[in-house]
């Protein structure tokens, strides 16, 4: 018989989820079907990929409508991230661990033809550069010590849909407020909030200042600063007022050398930060900087800041493997009720691969997300051909075998 993989029973058992003996088994087929699924990722093929005998319709009735409580699955989930986090920090005797919250977010885009799919609409996507057909999330992601995981989402929908459906609005910058505050930190945690330009706005610096998160993101050089009590914009004071002699060069391991100029103060409604305006490799009289960089930590030195955001990158990562790897994007269900669950099954897909990649990775070889879904899927093989080996022994029909692993001839 081929079994479900028992890392994945183990994993969803331990969360404690509070669901009935079918919807467990509905959840370990999606996600069992999730990761052995190698082309397109629809619920029909993840069913098909998990070997799964039920009706297709029980399936999708479990997304939609079974009495499953997806707010539960959430909280239960992060718990056992931040279990799992804490407990590596305690391994290593650290009194105060770093762990790095990151904010971003990303388009599930859908053909123009998609009509009746819900809460579908029109929104930029920074990957294309234009406005796309698509669902947008806002999300998180967590790293700590070497750990990397999907944390968190919240659906953004357009002031025009909200006003359709009669919800109240809610911007990006609202939505990622929303899961910093949410965001279960201890006090003998030392959190970095991660974010691109898009979300350094004062609301959101503010939310991490009353949670006492440190914040490094990245920051339009079009915002005011006020070197020496005089106000101007952050290219205008680049192309004016800094020459070389200003600069220091800067060696980050990995990412090459910057020239960067440090500035304390306010930024536009923001006040005493950091700034650091770097140009990579060469600095060139008079041009705008090519990164800047907010920060909200004055004990961290120009490298260690460069080093911090540079770790933000694992949520770009993170959404590749999502969409590529495990199809995030790839649903066809038609109720949005439904979607937002495949997601948070998706996270607790990915949240399952991270733990076992950390096992596998105890021997010192370094484990890619990639590298644990290929060695499932071998072993995933390996359990079928030694099935159809035992089925062969006591002579069974190949008909029958191949009916049972859903195969044909």
């Amino acid at each position: 018989m081929v079994s479900l993989y028992l890392p994945i029973v183990k994993f969803i058992l331990a969360l404690k989820l509070e669901f009935s003996k079918p919807q467990l088994n509905h959840l370990f087929t999606l996600v069992h079907g999730i990761i052995l699924c190698a082309g397109r990722k629809n619920i029909t093929q993840i069913q098909h990929a998990a070997k799964d005998h039920h009706h297709l319709s029980s399936l999708t009735n479990f997304l939609n409508h079974s009495p499953w409580c997806m707010n539960r699955m959430q909280r239960r989930r992060i718990q056992a991230i931040m279990n799992r986090i804490r407990k590596s920090h305690l391994n290593g005797g650290d009194s105060r661990r770093i762990v790095f919250l990151i904010v971003d977010d990303t388009c599930c885009k859908k053909d123009r033809t998609t009509k009746k799919m819900e809460a579908l609409s029109f929104q930029y996507s920074h990957e294309e550069g234009k406005s796309v057909w698509c669902h947008n999330l806002v999300t998180t992601h967590v790293v700590s010590d070497g750990q990397s995981y999907a944390f968190d989402f919240r659906p953004y929908y357009p002031s025009e849909y909200c006003e359709s459906q009669r919800i109240a609005f809610k911007s990006k910058n609202d939505l990622a407020v929303e899961m910093i505050e949410a965001f279960p930190a201890n006090d003998n945690e030392r959190v970095y909030a991660l974010m691109d330009s898009w979300y350094t706005s004062g609301k959101v610096v503010n939310a991490c200042n009353r949670k006492g998160f440190h914040v490094i993101a990245a920051i339009r050089t079009n915002r005011l600063i006020c070197p020496s009590g005089m106000t101007i914009k952050i290219n205008d004071f680049a192309e004016q007022y800094i020459r070389k002699s200003d600069l220091r060069s800067v060696t980050v391991d990995g990412q090459g050398v910057y020239w960067v100029y440090a500035y304390e103060g306010p930024v536009s409604e923001i006040e005493n930060v950091r700034l650091l305006l770097s140009w990579k490799d060469e600095y060139t009289p008079s041009s705008k900087p090519q990164v800047c960089l907010l920060c909200t930590d004055p004990t961290l030195d120009l490298v260690t800041i460069q080093r911090y955001y540079h770790v933000r990158w694992n949520i770009e990562t993170g959404y590749r493997y999502f969409k590529e790897l495990l199809g995030f994007d790839q649903y066809q269900l038609l109720s949005f009720h439904g979607i937002q669950r495949f997601w948070a099954i998706q996270f607790l897909t990915q949240n399952f691969l991270e733990f076992q990649r950390q096992e596998w990775m105890n021997g010192g070889t370094d484990v890619t997300l990639g590298d644990v879904v290929r060695r499932i899927r071998e072993e995933f093989f390996g359990q079928i051909v030694v099935y159809v080996y035992q089925q062969a022994l006591e002579k069974k029909p190949l008909l029958d075998i191949l009916r049972h692993l859903r195969l044909s001839a």
